[in-house]
């Protein structure tokens, strides 16, 4: 499902529309609808890919792009853009997966990112440089289906200007398959790993403040509390006979 781009807040309130939507039309005809991102074990999960790109408001023309410049026509501001996307990708990934399930999407093969890297219209990256001229723009790979629109069109935009007001240059380019490369950022693997993320992180400290920091660490603390003292379908079936 493309939704038609525009501003943020405006595109955040259409996915949560569409989501609602969707639940009505799915129990209308008598059956249920879920974006948990990994709903079954045997089945790629469900995304949330999210492309972004910035806007001189007066002008009406794409920051991003820069006619002649090399690589790509990134300018500067989306380099630093990127920098920052990449800079904050396991600072905020709470933000983009926010749930026991989310990181259970994660997996090689899937198309699904495990590498906070970039690359060029690279479907194994965590976030994909695509489109050209003032089209120019990226895709960050990372979000579940799960996510709130919200807090993760937010988490983009202040690792964005993170980057662009500390001029934070994105590493170079990966070629390949981001699934087979070694010693290079990873996506967290857990909840428990992104809310250590979170709490450490400057980034997020500085674009939303200590009560806000400390509200969705609480709050992703008893999704996690919640899940340790469950006793799951998994652990009766796998030992409930033979111990």
């Amino acid at each position: 499902i493309n939704l038609q781009y525009t501003t943020a807040v405006e595109m955040a309130d259409r996915h949560t529309i569409y989501k609602h939507a969707a639940k009505e039309l799915a129990a209308l005809n008598g059956v249920a609808l879920t974006f948990m991102a990994k709903w079954r074990a045997d089945l790629a999960g469900s995304s949330f890919h999210l492309h972004s790109s910035l806007w001189d408001r007066v002008g009406g023309r794409s920051l991003f792009w820069e006619e002649g410049r090399a690589p790509l026509g990134m300018s500067a501001v989306f380099r630093h853009y990127l920098g920052g996307q990449l800079a904050g990708a396991r600072q905020l990934a709470y933000l983009f997966a926010p749930y026991i399930n989310s990181y259970k999407r994660y997996l090689a093969g899937t198309f699904a990112p495990v590498l906070a890297v970039w690359g060029h219209d690279n479907r194994t990256c965590g976030f994909r440089v695509v489109g050209e001229g003032q089209s120019l723009r990226v895709e960050n790979r990372i979000p579940g289906a799960d996510a709130n629109p919200y807090l993760a069109f937010s988490a983009t935009i202040a690792a964005g200007l993170w980057g662009v007001e500390r001029k934070v240059e994105p590493p170079a380019v990966f070629e390949g398959d981001a699934y087979k490369a070694e010693g290079l950022p990873r996506v967290p693997g857990s909840l428990r790993e992104a809310l250590g993320e979170l709490e450490r992180s400057e980034l997020a400290r500085w674009a939303f403040g200590d009560r806000v920091v400390d509200h969705y660490l609480h709050t992703g603390r008893l999704e996690q509390g919640a899940y340790d003292r469950a006793v799951t379908c998994w652990e009766l079936s796998r030992n409930f006979e033979r111990i």
